[in-house]
Order: C-alpha cells, then sequence, then structure tokens
C-alpha cells in the first residue's frame, strides 16, 4: 500500500514522502498514530504544496538571516557595566545583556539564544560576539564594555 508519511518515521522515510508498506503496518501501525495517509490523488497534491510551501519558508529565512548579518556587520554596541580595580567586572555580560543592548542601541530585534558566548565576558574592553542567525548564517557583532 503506497502512503504519504506526515512524520518522520524510522526505517520507513521522512515526512511527505511517498511510500510503499505492507497493508496490515499502514493500517495498523500507521494510521492510528496519525504518522501516514493514503497516498490518493488529494494526498500527493497536499503533499507538493507542502513541500514548495516548507521550501519557500526556509529560502525566506535564509534571506532574513543574510539580510541581519549585513545589518549587524561591522557595528558596535556598548554596555556600561560595574567593575573594579584591573578592569575586572562584577558578574559577567550575558547574552541577554547583549540581546537588549542591540534592542536598544541598533533597534534590531534578535533573539538572545542566537547569542554564542564561548565563554562569559568578565573584562572590560571590545570583545567580538557571533550571533547564529541560522545554521548557514553566523554574524559578528562587537561589543564594548565600558565601566559605570
Amino acid at each position: 500500500m503506497k502512503v504519504i508519511l506526515l512524520d518522520d518515521v524510522k526505517k520507513v522515510g521522512k515526512k511527505g514522502q511517498m511510500v510503499e508498506v505492507s497493508d496490515g503496518y499502514a493500517s495498523n501501525f500507521l494510521f492510528k498514530k496519525k504518522l501516514a495517509t493514503p497516498a490518493t490523488n488529494a494526498a500527493i497534491n497536499d503533499a507538493k504544496l507542502a513541500k514548495e510551501s516548507e521550501a519557500h519558508k526556509k529560502a525566506t529565512e535564509l534571506s532574513n538571516a543574510k539580510d541581519m548579518q549585513m545589518a549587524l556587520k561591522g557595528k558596535q554596541v556598548v554596555l556600561k557595566i560595574k567593575s573594579g580595580e584591573g578592569g575586572r567586572t562584577f558578574g559577567s555580560v550575558a547574552p541577554k545583556d547583549i540581546g537588549q543592548a542591540i534592542e536598544d542601541q541598533l533597534k534590531l530585534e534578535i533573539d538572545r539564544k542566537k547569542i554564542v558566548l564561548k565563554e562569559p565576558i568578565k573584562t572590560l574592553g571590545i570583545h567580538s560576539v557571533e550571533i547564529k542567525l541560522h545554521p548557514q548564517v553566523v554574524g559578528e557583532i562587537e561589543v564594548k564594555v565600558e565601566a559605570e
């Protein structure tokens, strides 16, 4: 029996794929768990439309990420933090602080989870910070940490 998978199924196929499975496996497992639908003409057309819309959505996300990368290129945000002797700070600069500074100073909204810090920023000065905008696009911004 030909079915269209609604979700990834181990050892069978990926979401949106049309596969041939035994009648019993389809009716007793795949259909009951809503992992597949019978491969009718309407279902095949729906699967094609879903693939096209998914591809369009991914292309749009990639384009937006590249635009954001260009907007961040060469930019710098300034954070003021309490510090002690020798340029050491009380506490550290977190991705949340950097995201808030980007929002306030550059008027760009970035998900704080995408800001990558190899280690917390605990010193004054200029630090380069990576921002994973998309799996294929990484932006970079300079964070200047000043004493308050």
